[in-house]
């Protein structure tokens, strides 16, 4: 049997998603369909507002085979990270092809453009545009420009990109398939059946209805919004008490003083990012930041996780269990069901973001969220 991967986070699943399986199905019939899913806190730094075994169930319930969980130390970093960990955990799995959505659905442009961002030039010319203060996502698009190469700035094809990278990198027999977007990341239009997941969330922290753009089963599991405002408080005392802020992950050198400073008067989450943001730091890379910072992840420890050293399964269906029992003999690393002490430092640090994560609910749910890690196994459709 042959398997196809897609990486994705679900905040929420939507009905883009559901287009998205569905053309994979079309394209890959009879494919054992493999998902690799964030867990808790997001790429861009955001907290996913289902928790991930209602997110598996909803996966399964439309069509995914295998869902496997994307480690916090993979989840929250920057693109080129995300995708090496997700196309790493597909590549042990023995996947033949991965199916992302894209802006631009132009897989020979998208793979020109992974293929030149190895060259001496184009890292000189990003460097170039660094230097100036730019953010990378936009000295990247430049630098490109430069090389006579068109302009890049989709979140999609960007992630595309990486993905691709993540293929070569690990020389991987893993073809890349762009299937196009029907929508826009940036476009604001509530009215249609199909908008980014971002303009749902945005727009149900608002209270408005967005029951036309996500499937039932999503609503049902929707009972309270939560965001990174909700873990400020937590946030704004781990700060004010610390000591040394630069041992966490994504807080660069002299940028400690400057959070310091702007914690002890910003009343909310995203009033200080707005304080600390400029051309170089990005709202999202600032969010990350901060997600590291909340749930303790430091520099030393991303050292030392920089590769996926174990596979965890959230749920299956039948033929994802005859898939997994085809290859299993040939996966060189542990495949696991649930958190065990031991087992792997990346699996410790997913533990910690768990509780992290739990922090802000009531005790019983807090309790519930904590236990499912060691004690819920695979969801079994």
């Amino acid at each position: 049997m042959k398997a196809t991967g897609i990486i994705c986070e679900y905040n929420p699943f939507h009905n883009g998603h559901i287009y998205h399986l569905n053309k994979v199905k079309e394209l890959n019939k009879d494919n054992c369909i493999i998902l690799v899913m964030s867990s808790y806190f997001m790429q861009r730094g955001e907290v996913n507002i289902l928790n991930k075994w209602d997110r598996t169930s909803i996966a399964l319930l439309y069509g995914v085979d295998i869902v496997v969980e994307l480690p916090f130390v993979f989840a929250t970093q920057s693109a080129d990270t995300f995708a090496y960990g997700g196309i790493s955990l597909l590549n042990y799995l023995k996947v033949d092809n991965i199916v992302f959505g894209s802006e631009t659905s132009d897989i020979n442009e998208l793979t020109e453009i992974a293929n030149i961002q190895n060259s001496s030039n184009y890292n000189m010319s990003v460097k170039k545009y660094l230097d100036k203060g730019l953010n990378y996502p936009t000295s990247m698009s430049k630098a490109l420009y430069e090389l006579g190469l068109n302009k890049i700035d989709n979140p999609n094809d960007l992630l595309g990109i990486s993905y691709i990278k993540a293929i070569n990198k690990l020389n991987s027999n893993i073809t890349p398939i762009a299937i196009k977007r029907t929508n826009s990341y940036h476009n604001s239009d509530i009215n249609n059946s199909i908008v980014s997941a971002s303009t749902i969330r945005s727009n149900l922290r608002n209270n408005i209805n967005m029951d036309h753009t996500i499937p039932k089963e999503t609503k049902n599991k929707l009972n309270r919004i939560i965001t990174m405002e909700d873990y400020f408080p937590i946030l704004k005392y781990k700060i004010l008490t610390e000591d040394d802020l630069d041992k966490y992950k994504s807080v660069d050198e002299g940028l400690a003083p400057k959070i310091k400073k702007e914690i002890l008067d910003s009343k909310s989450y995203d009033e200080l990012i707005m304080k600390i943001k400029s051309k170089r730091y990005t709202y999202n890379r600032l969010s990350r930041m901060f997600t590291h910072i909340l749930c303790n992840f430091t520099k030393d420890e991303d050292i030392h996780t920089k590769d996926i050293d174990y596979i965890r399964i959230l749920g299956f269906s039948k033929k994802g269990k005859h898939y997994l029992n085809q290859v299993k003999k040939d996966i060189n690393i542990p495949v696991i069901t649930n958190y065990k002490k031991n087992t792997s430092k990346i699996l410790e640090l997913e533990f910690r973001a768990t509780k992290a994560y739990a922090s802000i609910f009531d005790e019983e749910t807090k309790i519930k969220i904590i236990k499912d890690e060691y004690q819920k196994k695979p969801i079994i459709k």
